[in-house]
């Protein structure tokens, strides 16, 4: 049966007050049929989150994390930080990550590496920009960077990371991939992991999609052979918004 994860990425939104609020309305929607559901929320709030989210089978973790245990890395949180803490998931590589603030193949590929050492789910970004897609080179480079990003890390670790296809051009703008073209990169991504590591370790692992979905073209996507789930921006702010995409997963069971 295929398997769904619906993460919320909240990026630099809500103070501790409003996610407390938030945490305890998602809590109360009691998703009884649904596969994985975790929000990933700004460091000041995790705590807050966390403390609500007790017990209720949702999951929730940071959006970015340190590659070192410790050290003169002034304003960085390390994944000893996010244990003592409890997070279950910590997104690397995000798009917004690599243009804004330099994080680098290698740099990924070190945060994945000390994330599985500690237990934390990896929800590892990779997509492509519109310029590289206008220049049909999207497959040349999303290859790379999870070629880049899985280097030397044995199977049954990478089988623990979950992969989120975010096209770039479709973050934040309101585009969206067609639910063909996301499954097409999906796809994709599926076939070059089970080339570096073996084809059940291809089908079990999680492909996300993260480019704008919301209620109205969840089910669409969602439906897609080689999509798990969403890694949900805005639409993950209102608690009836990603709700909805919750339910939309649950149905497709």
């Amino acid at each position: 049966m295929k398997r769904f994860l619906i993460a919320g990425n909240w990026k630099m939104n809500k103070l501790i007050k409003e996610a407390g609020e938030f945490a305890n309305e998602l809590k109360a929607k009691n998703f009884s049929n649904a596969d994985e559901v975790a929000v990933l929320v700004p460091f000041t709030t995790l705590c807050e989150v966390g403390s609500k989210l007790e017990g209720s089978g949702i999951g929730f973790g940071a959006q970015n994390v340190h590659f070192e245990k410790s050290g003169a890395f002034t304003g960085e949180i390390s994944v000893p930080m996010l244990e003592e803490i409890g997070v279950d998931y910590c997104i690397v590589g995000h798009s917004e990550r690599r243009e804004y603030f330099g994080e680098t193949d290698e740099t990924v590929n070190k945060k994945l590496k000390a994330l599985l050492a500690a237990g934390i789910t990896p929800i590892l970004c990779v997509g492509e920009s519109l310029e590289v897609r206008e220049g049909k080179g999207e497959q040349t480079f999303v290859a790379g960077q999870i070629i880049s990003d899985f280097a030397g890390i044995p199977r049954d670790d990478a089988a623990k990371v979950v992969i989120a296809y975010e096209p770039i051009w479709a973050i934040g703008t309101g585009k969206t991939a067609t639910p063909d073209q996301a499954e097409e990169m999906c796809a994709f991504i599926r076939g070059v992991f089970g080339g570096i590591y073996d084809n059940k370790a291809a089908d079990d692992i999680l492909i996300l999609y993260g480019g704008s979905m919301k209620p109205s073209n969840a089910a669409d996507l969602l439906a897609k052979n080689d999509i798990n789930g969403g890694l949900i921006g805005g639409a993950s702010l209102k608690v009836d918004d990603f709700a909805a995409i919750v339910d939309a997963a649950a149905q497709l069971k």
